[in-house]
């Protein structure tokens, strides 16, 4: 089971998240995967031109564009064919009422002529000029593509990976390869393995080991990766950054934090990837990371890739509620000494007082009440600790 959170909190951060495993087995899939690839022309440029000669119907056309203003070539799929006319035909009604824009990626579910029926659905648009090479000589015209992946139907947590992966697809088209055969395809059959599955494949690697990695993500432990092949070294980095409160935490509180844990330890975590399971140095972690790695450990056991992104999310959002609890309680302690005992209570029974006290010793570091009640606290917990 999940660790307790608040009714409804658990939808907060939903739409707030690469290599392999030492380990030979694959993770399982969630169903069958799709992709599709069509080229995109719009004709609205030259029909506005010809007909705003006093500027009305050109700027009307702009402003709601129609079926007849575009023009959607298939260059790649793994759909059926019917299910790809549907498909084809759900993306053009999303055109038509302009719900797409470049580099911003969309989720939604569709109803296809497929064994799942009901998909979820990522879609984006690519503009030519981030794509100097065209995909495929024949379509030298087309201005823009539209990249679509279907599978699943929780991928709403995985969006800002998909944007990632369309970013990388723009790089590597116009630096590395040139033919739909030789590059696309194969980038698009690995869409799932290589922005759905990183998490999965961590959890799998470092089972109850990975109570270490959340904690050095949460505390912003610097980590150091060695022996590991491209893949292993990549997901362990993406899963470090996806369970971080990078962008939920003040960026300042964040940069002296990471600057502060690296004067206290002096050494990073290290992460040895020679073996069959990975060994780790300088490791730290605490209760509140050992439950959450069950949660882990235990969805593993449905294997549902996108599973993992929501325990993560659940993870952060429960560190934050308790951040904000803690510095609550801080500023009541600045005036009342009970509340002060109430703090050292909740830093005693959380689970993670440890990383807690450091965050929010950062964070009232220029303002004196505080911070004395912060030094307070460290002694507390000083004492407890050798006690």
């Amino acid at each position: 089971m999940l660790p307790a959170l608040p009714d409804g909190d658990e939808r907060e951060l939903e739409s707030s998240e690469e290599g392999g495993t030492g380990e030979e087995r694959r993770p399982e899939r969630h169903g069958s995967t799709y992709h599709s690839l069509y080229g995109y022309r719009s004709r609205r440029s030259s029909r506005q031109g010809a007909d705003s000669g006093d500027g009305s119907p050109g700027s009307a056309a702009a402003e709601t564009p129609s079926s007849e203003d575009f023009s959607l070539t298939l260059l790649d799929t793994n759909l059926p064919t019917e299910a790809e006319t549907e498909f084809r035909s759900f993306i053009a009604k999303r055109l038509t009422k302009g719900a797409l824009f470049e580099g911003m990626g969309n989720v939604a579910s569709v109803d296809l002529s497929i064994p799942e029926c009901k998909v979820g659905c990522y879609y984006c648009l690519l503009k030519q000029n981030l794509l100097e090479t065209p995909i495929l000589e024949s379509d030298i015209n087309a201005a823009e593509y539209v990249v679509c992946f279907l599978g699943g139907s929780e991928k709403d947590t995985f969006r800002l990976e998909l944007d990632k992966y369309i970013q990388s697809l723009k790089l590597n088209l116009d630096v590395e390869q040139k033919t739909l055969e030789t590059y696309v395809n194969p980038y698009f059959r690995s869409w799932f393995e290589n922005s759905i599955c990183p998490i999965q494949r961590v959890v799998q690697l470092f089972q109850e080991k990975l109570a270490f990695l959340l904690h050095a993500a949460l505390s912003y432990t610097p980590v150091e990766v060695k022996n590991a092949d491209e893949r292993t070294e990549k997901d362990i980095n993406r899963f470090l950054a996806a369970a971080s409160l990078q962008g939920l935490v003040q960026e300042g509180t964040m940069t002296s934090l990471c600057i502060a844990m690296t004067e206290e330890q002096h050494k990073s975590m290290i992460i040895d990837c020679s073996g069959p399971q990975p060994q780790l140095h300088n490791a730290g972690s605490n209760r509140f990371c050992e439950d959450w790695m069950h949660a882990f450990v235990n969805g593993a056991e449905g294997g549902n890739p996108f599973l993992f992104r929501q325990i993560l999310e659940n993870f952060k959002l429960k560190a934050i509620q308790d951040i904000n609890n803690l510095k609550r309680f801080i500023r009541q302690a600045e005036m009342n000494h009970y509340a002060l005992f109430k703090c050292y209570m909740f830093l005693k029974n959380c689970g993670s007082g440890d990383i807690l006290l450091k965050i929010v010793k950062v964070e009232h570091a220029e303002m004196p009440e505080a911070r004395n009640v912060v030094t307070v606290l460290e002694e507390f917990m000083r004492e407890t600790a050798v006690a």
